[in-house]
């Protein structure tokens, strides 16, 4: 029999990390099945929410951020590279070349992720995956209304209706509440794994720390339902 977890992927589109985490966190659900059914939700976290529509060049921006150097973003570079490709994940190897604004694609998301709007979970984790591959991949504007209406498309969403929450502040208000809700249970980094809203699991970690965690976490789980 299998436990049911649920998961709040808190996360930002900006974030390399959090394309680790998520691939981290696909392969182990993979290997969970049967053991785990996980109803994963993507929730929404913004590093730099204001960023203006113009972005930053990325280096800039890291050493204004950071006070890192050329030299230790490359090795960063890198090894966010190699970590993506452990677990599927193909960063473009000259980065991200800018920074931008993602308030925009959190909007989409929780568009993607609206049962009464006839889309659901697993359209909204196929626009995840699109807005990361997008960003981090390809070195795309995600603020840019077109990139983010392909995307929509690719993740087999209505781009009409996309195009549409682009042009009004659909979604806005519930974005910006959701985004209040976690940084007032105290999540001030991303990605944040939240299991049953009680366990955290914090950081892109590999597929098999996510594995132990999340078995662990539905163990401890069918116990306390099993002594109610």
């Amino acid at each position: 029999m299998s436990s049911t977890l649920q998961i709040d992927f808190v996360s930002d589109v900006a974030c390399p990390w959090c394309a680790i985490g998520l691939g981290g966190l696909e392969q182990a659900l993979d290997k969970l099945v049967g053991r785990v059914d996980a109803q994963v939700t993507f929730q929404p976290f913004e590093l730099n929410p204001s960023m203006g529509p113009e972005g930053q060049d990325v280096a800039e921006h890291l050493t204004q951020k950071y006070g890192s150097t050329p030299e230790q973003q490359a090795e960063i570079r890198e090894r966010i590279r190699e970590r993506g490709a452990a677990v599927g994940f193909a960063f473009k190897p000259e980065g991200r070349g800018r920074i931008w604004n993602t308030f925009d694609a959190h909007r989409l998301l929780a568009w993607a992720a609206d049962a009464e709007a006839g889309n659901g979970p697993d359209k909204q984790w196929a626009l995840k995956k699109e807005l990361l591959a997008a960003y981090h991949g390809r070195a795309e504007n995600v603020s840019d209304p077109e990139v983010l209406v392909q995307a929509a498309q690719a993740a087999g969403l209505e781009t009409t209706r996309a195009r549409a929450i682009l042009n009004s502040e659909d979604y806005a208000l519930a974005v910006r509440e959701s985004e209040r809700e976690w940084q007032q249970a105290g999540i001030s980094a991303v990605p944040a794994v939240v299991v049953n809203r009680r366990y955290l699991i914090s950081g892109g970690q590999p597929a098999a720390m996510y594995e132990e965690a999340l078995q662990r976490i539905a163990a401890e789980t069918a116990a306390e339902s099993s002594s109610t």
